[in-house]
């Protein structure tokens, strides 16, 4: 009897809540709905959604052809996953269902994928393991931000139903790290690849020598990194890669297919080198260490035959550690060089890049010399930039040299978005959010065949940027936009509906612990607290 009481009390309790929520039109809490298969970013190239979603549970295996390179795609996603899910997640390559990796014959390119999910689960098809990753990166977006995180999390962990088949409109998508001006370390640089890898990011262009400081081990050449690597701007204790940390960032940015672009600016920028050996020097005197922000007064001796053995040994040693094809010469703001000795300069070195196994990058100024067959020039001018100038270029694209489009009114990550911005320069104007996104690679320069723009790039100068919080500040909101510009295609681009798009990543921004711009261009809603 005393059990049948205690029922009728609970019975009677659950109808009193139910006429409760009938009165004040409380409902039950909706169930969650996956993230629709078009807000990734960058925007994908086709996008079919329908079906069932798939939920990620307990018993989710990732699946793997045996392949290494499939192997090691699926332990990066495992890696991601089981923190916040709190799941086994075992990769294997036996059964079915699940998330499955595969490798096969298709219309894919080098990075493309295809994605398939329902109710029995996804499948990320592609013919290169960059392609598996990239795809990866689109699965990581159409999860809840939640799983992110390095704790576990309530989920649910659904991915819409549908089928994803993207590919790049662009081979090169770089992003620029000038580690001189101040110096960070390789963890530093590790996180800022994660960072890019998430949004398709495929090339690290690494600014390793400037006035300020010279940023690698080159063993013919000590002093180049034991002195010329002792301070930074401002006068800080600066630093330097060992060979062995040059060659972990190489590593660890090609398990996210990163390719590292080493940067020794010349025969400008070269304060750190002129002052760690006289002979450099055309008059045989070292400057002092520089700790300063003006550019243009520094130069290697052109007539010196030392200045090309110099040259020689440094490339030598840096392409013996980059696997990579590129090698990045600078160029640039060489005031204190004739315009005959820059051209004899350039006559000189680009030849030796090619000895060593390596293509020539350069900054647009290269273009004022002759760039070498299969050169790229990176092209940094403003919309302002003088008509001469952009005709050199455009000259030069007509004529075989690559171009990638990094215009520092657009795309220089360094600059403030506002008067008020605490961090950055305003040499170039200032660099809002809807700026950055809103122009065309393929149409930016009138004249430039288009296969000559073999993509885009995102430089982010340091003289005012010290550690991994400054530069996710200046980086985000920007960085996703360079890499939708990169990625999509062109009719894809669209500020009202990218606008949005963006907003939605300031969650998962928030998971990673990203520290990140709350432009007032965005309509952030409740991740931008």
């Amino acid at each position: 009897m005393r059990q049948h009481r205690r029922t009728l009390r609970l019975l009677g309790s659950l109808l009193l809540v139910a006429m409760a929520a009938s009165v004040t039109g409380a409902a039950p809490a909706p169930a969650a709905s996956p993230t629709p298969l078009d807000r990734v970013i960058p925007a994908p190239a086709s996008v079919a959604p329908g079906g069932s979603p798939y939920r990620i549970t307990r018993g989710t295996h990732i699946r793997v052809d045996g392949s290494r390179e499939t192997r090691g795609v699926g332990e990066y996603l495992a890696k991601i996953l089981r923190p916040s899910t709190g799941y086994r997640l075992p990769v294997t390559a036996q059964g079915a269902g699940g998330i499955r990796l595969r490798l096969a014959e298709g219309p894919f390119g080098a990075e493309g994928y295809r994605l398939d999910s329902g109710r029995s689960g996804v499948t990320i098809t592609a013919a290169k393991p960059a392609g598996l990753f990239h795809g990866v990166q689109t699965l990581r977006q159409l999860l809840p931000a939640a799983v992110e995180k390095d704790s576990v999390q309530p989920g649910p962990w659904l991915v819409a139903g549908g089928t994803i088949k993207d590919s790049p409109r662009y081979g090169w998508r770089g992003a620029m790290l000038d580690v001189s001006r101040h110096f960070f370390t390789v963890e530093q640089v590790k996180r800022y690849i994660d960072q890019l890898a998430l949004y398709k990011i495929n090339k690290l262009h690494l600014h390793l020598s400037d006035d300020q400081g010279w940023r690698i081990a080159i063993d013919s050449w000590p002093r180049l990194a034991t002195y010329g690597g002792s301070t930074e701007v401002g006068g800080g204790p600066g630093g330097f890669y060992t060979k062995a940390d040059y060659r972990e960032i190489v590593r660890y940015a090609s398990s996210r297919h990163l390719e590292v672009v080493p940067e020794i600016d010349m025969p400008g920028h070269t304060n750190a080198a002129l002052a760690s050996y006289a002979d450099l020097n055309c008059d045989g005197v070292a400057p002092p260490l520089y700790t300063g922000t003006e550019v243009g007064f520094s130069s290697l001796c052109a007539g010196k035959d030392i200045t090309y053995d110099f040259v020689d040994d440094v490339i030598r040693e840096l392409a013996a550690l980059t696997p990579g094809r590129y090698l990045h010469i600078g160029g640039d703001e060489a005031h204190s060089t004739s315009h005959e000795d820059y051209v004899k300069f350039m006559d000189r070195v680009q030849p030796i890049v090619a000895k060593y196994g390596k293509t020539v990058v350069g900054w647009h100024q290269l273009t004022g010399a002759t760039p070498a067959k299969g050169a790229l020039a990176q092209y940094w001018g403003l919309d302002g930039t003088s008509a001469e100038e952009k005709a050199r270029v455009v000259k030069a694209a007509q004529n075989g040299t690559g171009l990638i489009l990094s215009p520092a009114d657009r795309v220089y990550l360094d600059m403030k978005y506002t008067k008020d911005t605490p961090l950055g320069l305003s040499w170039a104007g200032y660099v809002e959010v809807k700026r950055s996104y809103d122009w065309d690679p393929g149409a930016y320069l009138p004249g430039v065949p288009g296969g000559a723009v073999r993509g885009v790039e995102a430089p982010m100068w340091s003289e005012t940027l010290e550690n991994s919080e400054h530069i996710e500040y200046m980086a985000f909101p920007r960085l996703p936009g360079v890499a939708e510009l990169g990625w999509s295609s062109a009719a894809s681009h669209d500020w009202e509906r990218y606008k949005g798009r963006l907003a939605a990543q300031a969650e998962r921004w928030n998971a990673l612990g990203i520290e990140w711009y709350r432009s007032p261009q965005v309509p952030w809603g409740a991740g931008g607290r």
